[in-house]
């Protein structure tokens, strides 16, 4: 299938670099705002042609989008495209609110089109071996999750750290979907959560290089503490944050009756995942029987494309980013009403991934 990228920011790459080496898929163009980018990426990634967002979506030769958009603009993009009926690929979140996740799961299924949706980490080795472990009794019954995403902001790194701060940002939007997702991938659906959310600093000031010294105003909540239960009755917490100075702590731990698994940071494919079985002292360091242990950005994509060929549900599914988005949207929705929040979303979890894939194709 042909694919059409809009938006050529830092993130988009990655993308670009692996596509190429995946069979199934063959990006031809790419759009942004910005034409000269545009350009600039069409020639470094030696693409057919580039052009506007509308010019993208009005080409017949295209079959699906990847949109690597801003996230306050995710939604507007996908929308358009399914709208034209195109088949979509979007960069986490897929909205900022339930209400934009809502109108796109409709939209896709009014249109007969696929609609994916990052992070596609889930698909990588450290979470499908964690996986296997949790699915075969490795840890006995899953009785609780712990995960932290701790950070002092990225106004001292990033060349445009505005969004981070503006409203539906923030730390939980931003990493978030990478912890929720794995969660649920692991887990299962959530059925309620609560939450408490501070902005510590009204103002943030850019120390990175490219725009030193300009004040942000913050809009969002950067520092959120939340409460999940799940639907098998396990219980998961999480923190996320922009406002701390880090101490090492875990990525993500889930607890079992006959054991713990330490797993990696979920914004990464690979990684150590390690096992304490009930009555040892010490973990033991699994290997990860899984591919896609690099950086492989782009086989949710891939995933959804040999999923639509072969008639079957994607994995990377926008109904699975619809109930994240409720999750993360829900932790600051506890916190300003002071309640628990039931969720109205539920997804089954993805099936697992195959052994059987190479680092270059998806084919069950």
């Amino acid at each position: 299938m042909h694919v059409g990228v809009i938006g050529c920011g830092s993130i988009s790459g990655i993308y670009f670099e692996n596509l190429k080496r995946f069979a199934g898929v063959e990006v031809v163009a790419c759009a942004d705002l910005d034409l000269e980018k545009a350009k600039a990426t069409e020639i470094k990634y030696g693409l057919q042609r580039s052009g506007t967002p509308a010019e993208l979506l009005a080409d017949p030769n295209i079959s699906i989008i990847l949109n690597l958009t801003p996230p306050k603009i995710h939604s507007t993009i996908t929308r358009a495209s399914v709208t034209v009926g195109k088949h979509v690929y979007s960069e986490k979140p897929l909205g900022l609110n339930t209400q934009e996740t809502g109108m796109i799961v409709a939209a896709a299924q009014a249109k007969g089109v696929r609609v994916g949706c990052a992070p596609d980490t889930i698909l990588g080795s450290a979470v499908q071996t964690a996986r296997e472990l949790i699915d075969r009794g490795s840890i006995g019954v899953p009785v609780a999750a712990q995960a932290y995403m701790l950070s002092a902001g990225h106004e001292s790194w990033h060349p445009n750290p505005e969004q981070f701060y503006e409203k539906g940002g923030g730390p939980m939007m931003d990493m978030g979907p990478y912890y929720i997702a794995s969660l649920v991938t692991l887990l299962g659906p959530v059925v309620r959560v609560s939450g408490s959310a501070r902005a510590t600093f009204a103002e943030r000031v850019v120390t990175a290089p490219q725009k030193r010294g300009k004040r942000i105003t913050v809009e969002s909540p950067t520092h959120i503490s939340g409460t999940m239960e799940f639907e098998s009755g396990a219980i998961g917490a999480i923190t996320t944050t922009f406002d701390v100075i880090p101490v090492p702590m875990p990525h993500l731990v889930i607890f079992g009756t006959e054991g713990t698994l330490d797993m990696p940071d979920p914004n990464g494919f690979g990684g150590v995942v390690r096992l304490r079985p009930k009555g040892k002292d010490d973990y033991d360091k699994i290997p990860l029987n899984f591919p896609f242990v690099n950086n492989a950005r782009g086989i949710g994509l891939l995933e959804m494309v040999a999923a639509i060929n072969r008639s079957r549900p994607h994995r990377a599914s926008a109904e699975l980013a619809q109930h994240v988005v409720e999750v993360l949207t829900s932790f600051a929705a506890s916190a300003e009403q002071g309640r628990h929040i039931t969720l109205e979303t539920r997804v089954d979890r993805p099936a697992a991934m195959s052994k059987s894939n190479t680092e270059d194709s998806i084919n069950e």
